[in-house]
């Protein structure tokens, strides 16, 4: 086989395997791909759909996260915690590392681990901002102040 034709030969075959794995990335892995955001305001308003013509479903509070599924000029189409869906205006929300409690009362901890004192308690559905992670623990923070250690399998 001549030189010539070998280089083809393993231009074809690379040039086919990138292929396919462009491919499979974007099937895995879709440009509109969901992605976490939370609510960057005070309150925000879920709609029905794309505008404030659409009806007011709910509001949602300061950290609270949500999985973009979609957008649309300025609003985007999210899902919760509970996997309710709506649409929020993209200005009420940013990339900020938030949690939301996701089972009954749970305890917040002075420190990362059960050795240490509840601090305080929380119900299901309360947000907060991630302050850092140790481990399976998050240091967190609530719209009001208060501070203190969950751990990861309590919150969504």
């Amino acid at each position: 086989m001549h030189p010539a034709d070998t280089t083809e030969k393993y231009t074809k075959i690379i040039f086919c395997m990138l292929t396919a794995f462009v491919l499979v990335a974007a099937t895995v892995c879709p440009a509109e791909a969901a992605s976490r955001l939370a609510v960057s305001a005070e309150v925000a308003n879920t709609r029905s759909g794309p505008g404030t013509d659409h009806e007011q479903l709910w509001q949602m509070e300061l950290y609270t996260p949500v999985k973009v599924l979609d957008s649309q000029d300025s609003w985007y189409f999210f899902e919760d915690f509970e996997g309710t869906r709506g649409w929020i205006y993209k200005d009420l929300v940013s990339e900020i590392d938030t949690v939301i409690t996701k089972k009954g009362l749970i305890n917040v901890r002075t420190g990362p681990g059960t050795n240490h004192d509840v601090a305080f308690q929380a119900e299901k559905g309360v947000p907060f901002r991630v302050l850092e992670r140790k481990g399976d623990w998050l240091h967190i923070q609530h719209a009001d102040g208060e501070k203190g250690w969950i751990y990861s399998a309590l919150v969504w």
